[in-house]
């Protein structure tokens, strides 16, 4: 029985793994947000998708907002805090953007302008300026 030889150059950069490998999306994602700040990252989230929801998954005010959008044909981005590396970081800077005395989460862009929370959502949607929001940002093409 032949053993292979280890190669000497065996790349620990997360960067360079994920790139060989040919990781997803959620890798590259990872990484990124490992390398950039909380703000950034929110940022540039919300500037490079039509929508994006910020939400926890046991938030029972995320799960209308998401289903709002989704009964209206748009698939939001979706960045679960609880289970991102840099939730607590992210959720801080959202914080700072709430008007005050509004819940932080879900927190929803569209865009790449802060919408607010689910009542933002909701209030919108309910005066009719919701729908020509949502193909304005590109997330509805009806």
């Amino acid at each position: 029985m032949q053993v292979a030889k280890k190669s000497a150059g065996i790349p620990m950069d997360p960067i360079i793994m994920a790139a060989e490998s040919g990781a997803g999306k959620l890798a590259e994602n990872n990484i990124m947000g490992a390398m950039m700040s909380p703000y950034e990252m929110v940022r540039q989230l919300g500037a490079c998708n039509a929508v994006v929801v910020f939400s926890m998954s046991g938030c029972c005010m995320c799960t209308v907002a998401k289903r709002l959008l989704f009964s209206l044909g748009v698939g939001p981005s979706i960045i679960e805090l609880d289970e991102h590396v840099a939730g607590a970081d992210i959720q801080a800077v959202l914080y700072e953007l709430a008007v005050d005395g509004q819940q932080p989460i879900p927190a929803v862009f569209v865009g790449g302008k802060f919408l607010g929370g689910v009542q933002a959502l909701m209030g919108c949607h309910i005066n009719g300026t919701l729908v020509p929001l949502l193909k304005d940002s590109g997330a509805l093409w009806l």
